[in-house]
């Protein structure tokens, strides 16, 4: 397993997250969606789901206005079509304080290209 934070790695990571971020702040939950596997395990601040579906109904139930902006803190690379990365994430909301929480994504490259396999939000309390 590769520990660096190397700018290839980042490269990747930033182009399946700058897609995320941009479909979410356009409120496009299919977009959203998009960026993750078919069999994408997906834990939000609600309970998880698995698939597609489950990532555009929870982005779906988001307000309009909602932003993302993310920064990366570490990344990994546990095999050749992996990236793990660890991010802290500021969601802004147009009548409601900014919400702060720890993102932890696992990027895969599949046929479609590089795509989110799991997500992981932590509250910080």
């Amino acid at each position: 397993m590769t520990t660096n934070s190397g700018t290839a790695t980042e490269a990747i990571l930033r182009g399946v997250l700058d897609r995320w971020q941009d479909a979410v702040g356009r409120h496009e939950p299919q977009e959203v969606a998009a960026q993750f596997t078919e069999d994408a395990i997906f834990q939000g601040l609600h309970p998880y789901s698995v698939g597609r579906p489950g990532v555009a109904a929870y982005y779906d139930s988001q307000p309009l206005g909602l932003t993302a902006e993310y920064r990366i803190l570490e990344t990994r690379t546990p095999a050749d079509d992996l990236v793990l990365g660890y991010l802290a994430v500021d969601f802004s909301f147009t009548d409601r304080p900014t919400l702060s929480v720890n993102l932890s994504v696992l990027v895969r490259r599949t046929e479609e290209g590089w795509l989110i396999s799991h997500y992981q939000v932590s509250r910080l309390d």
